[in-house]
């Protein structure tokens, strides 16, 4: 049973464009993550699902109900935003039974709501403080505790963690993704952040311009991407990517200083190619010259070597280990050619071998 289905969902500003002609379905109690860069369209997409964007055109089903008109309290939602909106004159606990209150509930179910609300989060010491005197941690959860005393099957997160330091945002990503397999509630999660995505989520949907690129598995997308444009905004740091030309059943790409034999059909023979290569599938050759060291970006365990190559493209190449090559090295690369994708270089489309 899908909990949410969004069908030919559009959205015009004017006459810009926004959503182009959207279709998803998003299971019961599975955690969707919307991922894509800035304008891309997936807050405004979040905001027509909770109902605060009329929608031009197209529906939106939640739980097999038309919700496409509905008021957003009448939604069965909760939602985190980005920024806290906390109301700063209340403690944490009136903060999260404000709008039980509101909503008319007994006294007797909302100290039960809280209670539990705030034992999964793990704040039933901070019930008496006020905002001010929290961390920004502590502050979004509780308002991630806000919509989960309302008791909803759909839960919205926009960008909860955006305001949060690293160190905070690795922290309460795991709680998040703690709380979804406690609750198994279903979840849709806005972020422009592919590492977010790709730890948090059950399925991406990679949106570019108001349109769905993409729709799969975290992992899917990162073995098996549809274009050059999922291939390169899935991976941290991005694939590399080097121009080429099919000749003979292969590939040439003298930005790699290499030919690939065999692995693309003749029926490709002169058409100019996208070779793309993710850092973690390419070695340096120490006894090679092909490309120079221009930098080298350790992160302790693993580090990435910057190259500049015969033709000036720049590759990125993983190293693990206590070894790190030296800027100004002269090297050579191998690479796993099976790992290799090519894209047509036109459309952008992949080529599948």
């Amino acid at each position: 049973m899908n909990s949410i289905e969004i069908k030919k969902l559009s959205l015009n500003f004017g006459e810009i464009e926004v959503l182009k002609e959207l279709d998803l379905s998003i299971e019961k109690g599975e955690f969707l993550v919307l991922l894509g860069a800035s304008g891309c369209g997936k807050s405004t997409l979040l905001n027509c699902i909770a109902g605060l964007l009329d929608v031009t055109d197209g529906q939106i089903f939640i739980n097999e109900q038309n919700v496409t008109w509905y008021e957003p309290a009448q939604r069965g939602i909760g939602m985190v935003f980005q920024s806290y909106a906390l109301y700063p004159q209340m403690t944490v606990k009136g903060n999260l039974s404000f709008g039980l209150k509101n909503a008319g509930l007994p006294k007797e179910e909302i100290e039960k709501r809280v209670k539990h609300a705030s034992e999964i989060l793990q704040i039933e010491s901070l019930l008496e403080r006020k905002p001010a005197a929290l961390s920004g941690g502590q502050r979004q959860r509780v308002a991630i505790g806000r919509a989960l005393v309302r008791d909803v099957e759909v839960f919205l997160f926009d960008e909860p963690l955006s305001n949060l330091d690293a160190k905070l945002r690795n922290e309460l990503r795991v709680e998040i993704k703690r709380l979804h397999q406690k609750l198994d509630n279903t979840m849709i999660y806005v972020t422009h952040d592919q590492i977010e995505a790709m730890t948090l989520a059950d399925k991406i949907v990679v949106l570019r311009l108001g349109i769905i690129e993409q729709v799969g598995a975290p992992m899917d997308l990162y073995r098996d991407p549809d274009n050059k444009f999922v291939a390169g905004f899935i991976g941290s740091p991005a694939m590399n990517f080097v121009n080429g030309t099919a000749k003979r059943g292969g590939v040439d790409a003298p930005g790699l200083g290499l030919h690939f034999d065999g692995i693309i059909s003749t029926a490709h023979e002169g058409k100019a190619v996208s070779v793309g290569a993710r850092p973690e599938h390419i070695t340096l050759d120490p006894a090679g010259d092909t490309h120079t060291v221009e930098m080298t970006e350790s992160l302790g365990g693993v580090s990435f070597a910057y190259l500049s190559g015969p033709t000036g493209e720049r590759i990125v190449v993983e190293e693990r280990g206590d070894e790190r090559t030296a800027a100004g090295v002269t090297v050579g690369i191998n690479i796993e050619t099976s790992r290799i994708l090519l894209f047509d270089a036109e459309t952008e489309m992949r080529i599948r071998s």
